[in-house]
C-alpha cells in the first residue's frame, strides 16, 4: 500500500470513530423531563435586544406562557436600540432596562446581560434567552429541573436550530454536530477543565450564586463568544455545568439565508473552534482532512469516511430535531462553507473590520 493509501485509510478510520462518538454522545446528552415539577426557584429571564421589534413579541409571549414557575420576573434590556423595541417590551408587559452604553473593554451583549442581571440578590436562577427564540410552556421549569436532579450550575439547552435555505441547511447543524462529535459530554459536565466546554447564549440557565462567584458576564466582558467564555468562568468558580438537550425546548431560527448567516458567523467563528484565529484554522484544518478530503478521492476508503461523516451528521440531526435526509448527505460541503466562513473571519479579525448591529468588535 501507497503512503498516501495508508495516510487515507487512516483519515477514514477517525472518521469512523468520530461518529461512533457522536452516536455515543448523543445517547448520553441530557434530556429534559415532558412534564417537569413546578420549581419554587425565584426566576429572572433576562432578554437582552438589539432593534428586535420583528422578534421579541414572539419571545415575550412564549415567557408569558411559561409554566412550574410561579415566581418568574422577565427583564427586557434594551441595548440602544433605535426601532420599537422598548415599545414592544412594554406592550407585552415585561420590565424595560434601557442599557447603558457598553464601557471601554465591554462588548455589547455581555453588557446588556450583567446589566440585566443586576440587582438580582432576590433571585435563585438566572435565565438569558435571545429575542428570536421562542421557548415551550415547559422550558424554563424543565430547565431548572436539569440543574436541581444532576447538581449543575449551568445548563445550555440547546435550542432546535429552524433551517430554511440552502445556505442554513448547510451550515447550521454544524452547531450540533461539532459538540457532539469532539466534546465528551459525561466527562466535561465532571471536568473542572474550562477548555471543555460548550454552551449556547440564545438560552442559558444558571444558579445566580454561581454566576455571581464566577463574575458574572464582568468576567467575560469582551468576549464575541461570551456563552461559551461564561460556561468556562463558572468551571473555574468551582461549577459544574454543561450542553444539554434543548429540542423540545426552545426552537429558533438564527439567520435569513446567506448574508445574515455569513454576517452572524463572521463576527465570532475565529474564535469558535480553537479559540483564537490560529488554533481555529487548525482545527478547521484538522475536519477538512476528515471530512472532505477522502470523499473527493473516490476509493473505498474515501467512501468510508464520507459514510462516516454522514452517519456523525445524521445521528446529531436525529437525537437534536434537526432534518436528517437528505441534509446530511451534504455533510463535506458544509464542512467547505464553514471552512470560507471561517476564512473570511479570521481575516476580518485581523484587519479589524468585523462589526454586528452597528457596532465594531474589537479586543
Amino acid at each position: 500500500m501507497t503512503p498516501g493509501g495508508r495516510v487515507l485509510r487512516g483519515l477514514a478510520g477517525v472518521s469512523v470513530v468520530t461518529a461512533v462518538h457522536a452516536a455515543v454522545n448523543v445517547r448520553l446528552l441530557r434530556t429534559p423531563a415532558a412534564d417537569p415539577p413546578p420549581t419554587a426557584a425565584r426566576v429572572r429571564v433576562v432578554v437582552p435586544a438589539r432593534d428586535e421589534e420583528t422578534e421579541l413579541g414572539g419571545c415575550l409571549d412564549a415567557l408569558a406562557a411559561q409554566t412550574g414557575v410561579p415566581q418568574l420576573q422577565v427583564v427586557v434590556v434594551d441595548d440602544g436600540s433605535a426601532d420599537g423595541t422598548a415599545a414592544v417590551a412594554r406592550a407585552h408587559g415585561a420590565a424595560v432596562l434601557a442599557a447603558t452604553a457598553p464601557p471601554a473593554g465591554w462588548l455589547g451583549k455581555p453588557n446588556a446581560c450583567a446589566q440585566g442581571a443586576a440587582g438580582a440578590e432576590d433571585v435563585d436562577v438566572l435565565v438569558f434567552v435571545d429575542a428570536d427564540v421562542r421557548l415551550a410552556p415547559h422550558a424554563v421549569a424543565a430547565a431548572v429541573a436539569l440543574l436541581d436532579a444532576h447538581g449543575l450550575d449551568l445548563v445550555s439547552p440547546w435550542p432546535r436550530q429552524l433551517a430554511v435555505t440552502a445556505a442554513e441547511r448547510l451550515v447550521q447543524p454544524l452547531q450540533q454536530w461539532l459538540w457532539a462529535t469532539l466534546l465528551p459530554l459525561r466527562v466535561a459536565e465532571r471536568s473542572p477543565r474550562p477548555s471543555l466546554a460548550a454552551a449556547n447564549g440564545q438560552f442559558l440557565v444558571v444558579r445566580r450564586s454561581t454566576y455571581e462567584r464566577a463574575g458574572g458576564h464582568g468576567a467575560v466582558r469582551g468576549e464575541v463568544l461570551e456563552d461559551i467564555a461564561l460556561l468556562r468562568a463558572v468551571k473555574r468558580a468551582g461549577g459544574r455545568g454543561v450542553v444539554v438537550d434543548g429540542s423540545t425546548l426552545a426552537a429558533t431560527r438564527m439567520y435569513d439565508g446567506w448574508p445574515a448567516l455569513a454576517a452572524g458567523y463572521e463576527k465570532s467563528l475565529w474564535a469558535a473552534l480553537g479559540g483564537s484565529p490560529a488554533g481555529s484554522l487548525a482545527a478547521a484544518a484538522v475536519l477538512t482532512a476528515l471530512f472532505v478530503l477522502p470523499p473527493l478521492t473516490g476509493s473505498r476508503a474515501g467512501v468510508v469516511g464520507y459514510l462516516a461523516g454522514v452517519a456523525g451528521r445524521a445521528v446529531t440531526a436525529h437525537r437534536t430535531g434537526g432534518r436528517v435526509w437528505p441534509d446530511s448527505l451534504t455533510h463535506p460541503l458544509g464542512v467547505l462553507a464553514l471552512d470560507l466562513l471561517l476564512l473570511r473571519s479570521v481575516l476580518g479579525h485581523r484587519r479589524g473590520t468585523l462589526h454586528w448591529r452597528g457596532r465594531t468588535l474589537d479586543r
